[in-house]
């Protein structure tokens, strides 16, 4: 079987919340529709643009915010550097002219209800993420795209057997499973994260994966304190009111602070308690979800619905584990990566293809193997580690109230976290060689869970809480 060549940029991604296969994926898919375009027709000549959502796109895309997403990339917004608070006041104007800024260069008429269509009761085959852009030319031409968001914001065009369209690579260690990654450090005898740094310089330098990977952690870190800073109640009608605000203000306990790093000081001067970390972990992953929650800046990690797991452990060893160097945090994300890539390449990383198993399931996983190897274990311990993790989240549904990112996903992140760090913990504590179960094992009967699991369980808001808990939202 040929090795997918997934980069530590493809699972790690700067962009905007709430979700990455709902959000960042139509977002980028729009961008890529866009670029096509231009190539053939200049976009002075489209007369009228018309977007088909279908699937689970369909179904909770206004309460993931696909719509807004959609658009955004149909003006050439970059979800990477655009300012957060630009959104709203961009789309209030298209819905009261009535007119989209087509490439930033181009007016057309637009109607929201009439040009965005949300087909629920109509799926394409290939992914349940799918959706189609029709354009109309001045002369009656016509230009169409199909999209698949296929989650962590990765997108397949119809009739592409990967995400993205960048050039093939021959990596010197190639990796499907976690058998190919123990293959590798045994016989070269180097760390995971030390493998992942190799591959990456088939892309681009050493140094520059390093700045590109720093850059990733930046994003997280101050997204972690953004949300530890912002009180209110979350957009979307359900009145879900921010908890990290109020629970920052109470473990730090009057300490005075002006800035991240005075932050992280008083936060360490509070002890080591069972609770008192415990609390913490669970603050950072709050804070992290409830600026996804807000259409606020976050990293894929590997998707926006469990962005908050791994920022969340990142935190916790660089505050309680004197874990805070530069390369530390590097080797965490690499490794974290890596353990992301073979879920994707064995099973999904899409809650419409698996359920919340595929998202914080991963991320959990993830977060444990990285802090695993960040603690000295050996290969087989981080393999352990993320075993465990996944273990215990075989079969997560994901059934969002009211089709938004908020309820139970916000604080299934803090689940998520505190199992990672309980997962490293038991791996660190045990021999490998005599496990009886292995992370690829676990990684086949996530894909057969998700494979029988039902349709209604997949990010549709069909079922479980999200049908127990009715709340007559039209437009959420």
């Amino acid at each position: 079987m040929p090795h997918e060549a997934i980069s530590v940029f493809d699972m790690f991604k700067i962009g905007v919340g709430p979700s990455s296969s709902h959000t960042l994926g139509p977002w980028r898919a729009a961008l890529r529709c866009l670029e096509n375009l231009s190539l053939q027709y200049p976009l002075a000549t489209v007369k009228a643009v018309t977007v088909l959502l279908y699937g689970s796109l369909a179904k909770t895309g206004k309460g993931h915010g696909t719509d807004i997403a959609v658009l955004m990339g149909l003006m050439k917004e970059d979800p990477v550097t655009i300012d957060v608070n630009s959104i709203n006041p961009k789309i209030a104007q298209i819905k009261s002219t009535q007119t989209l800024l087509l490439g930033g260069e181009h007016t057309i008429p637009f109607e929201f209800k009439e040009d965005l269509v949300f087909l629920t009761n109509e799926s394409l085959p290939f992914h349940p993420n799918g959706l189609s852009f029709l354009i109309t030319l001045n002369n009656g031409e016509q230009f169409s795209e199909t999209y698949f968001s296929i989650g962590g914001g990765f997108v397949v065009k119809e009739g592409e057997s990967s995400a993205g369209n960048r050039e093939p690579v021959e990596l010197p260690f190639p990796t499907n499973n976690a058998a190919d990654i123990l293959h590798w450090c045994r016989k070269t005898g180097m760390a995971i994260h030390e493998m992942v740094l190799e591959n990456e310089t088939s892309w681009r330098s050493e140094a520059a994966t390093k700045n590109g990977v720093l850059a990733i952690w930046h994003a997280m870190r101050d997204c972690t304190y953004r949300g530890c800073h912002s009180k209110g109640e979350l957009p979307g009608g359900l009145q879900v009111r921010r908890r990290a605000f109020e629970l920052n203000k109470k473990l730090i306990n009057k300490q005075p602070y002006d800035n991240y790093e005075e932050w992280l000081a008083a936060i360490r001067k509070g002890g080591n308690s069972f609770n008192y970390i415990l609390d913490w972990v669970s603050c950072f992953a709050l804070a992290v979800n409830e600026e996804n929650a807000s259409f606020g800046r976050v990293v894929t990690a590997p998707t926006n619905g469990a962005a908050g797991v791994i920022p969340a452990v990142l935190q916790y060893y660089i505050a309680f584990c004197e874990g805070g160097t530069e390369e530390k945090i590097i080797q965490f994300l690499l490794t974290a990566s890596e353990i992301g890539s073979i879920f994707k390449k064995g099973a999904t990383i899409s809650a419409a293809m698996g359920g919340c198993q595929a998202e914080i399931g991963v991320s959990s996983a993830m977060a444990a193997g990285a802090l695993t190897e960040c603690m000295g274990g050996t290969q087989q311990q981080v393999l352990m580690a993320a075993e465990i993790a996944m273990e215990h989240h075989l079969g997560l549904t994901c059934d969002p109230i009211g089709g938004l990112v908020q309820i139970p996903c916000i604080e299934r992140n803090t689940m998520g976290a505190i199992k990672a760090i309980t997962a490293s913990q038991l791996a660190l504590q045990s021999t490998p060689d005599f496990a009886l179960v292995s992370l690829d094992k676990v990684i086949a009967t996530m894909w057969t869970t998700a494979l029988d699991m039902n349709s209604k369980y997949k990010e549709t808001a069909d079922g479980g809480l999200a049908v127990q808990v009715p709340l007559g939202l039209s437009e959420c």
